[in-house]
């Protein structure tokens, strides 16, 4: 099995792409630990110590490094892990368990959509799903959509963008002026 790595524009994140689907249907992002013990390959990866976060797209994962560890070392250590999960046929998620199923927790920020905006959100979801995402993912990333208010959108960065030093400027020069091109009702996009 030949699993092919790509540089991410966050230099602590690499991709893996093991050539086959990893996930069927959407995305899964771990921050933690803790968030990992969802997954036996997310788990695997931070018992490493030095990765900060594991993230779970359609045909790839991405791995963020700890601040300082180098890529050089860490690499064959990752590769190892991800060939023998796929290798093995092993499953992404533990079953029977309910910890695989991500609910926003207090900090995450959440907006309530005004039905009279519900023209504009439908709108500013496509263009993120058929414009953004699949530009993002191909950095080892997703998108989420969070809100829209007063012609504020709210995205949530995930993967090799969150913490991507130059996520601000994607926000800002790309995702920002495409959705104010189509979309005249949104003036300012933030990240949460």
């Amino acid at each position: 099995m030949l699993i092919e790595t790509e540089s991410t524009p966050n230099p602590a994140t690499l991709k893996f792409l093991p050539g086959q689907a990893v996930m069927d249907a959407g995305t899964r992002d771990f921050a933690s630990p803790e968030e990992a013990e969802a997954s036996p390959l997310a788990a695997a990866l931070f018992a490493l110590g030095d990765v900060t976060g594991v993230f779970f797209g359609r045909d790839f994962v991405s791995v963020t490094a700890a601040p300082g560890v180098s890529w050089s070392d860490l690499k064959p250590d990752v590769l190892g892990i991800v060939m023998d999960h796929f290798l093995g046929q092993m499953p992404l998620f533990n079953p029977g368990s309910a910890a695989g199923i991500s609910v926003p927790g207090e900090d995450e920020a959440s907006f309530a959509d005004d039905p009279a905006d519900a023209d504009i959100i439908d709108q500013i979801k496509e263009l993120i799903e058929t414009r953004v995402r699949p530009a993002v993912a191909n950095d080892g990333g997703d998108i989420v959509y969070r809100g829209f208010d007063k012609g504020n959108v709210y995205l949530k960065m995930q993967g090799a963008c969150a913490g991507c030093p130059s996520s601000s400027a994607t926000l800002k020069n790309g995702i920002e002026s495409l959705l104010k091109h189509y979309v005249p009702e949104v003036t300012t996009v933030h990240a949460v």
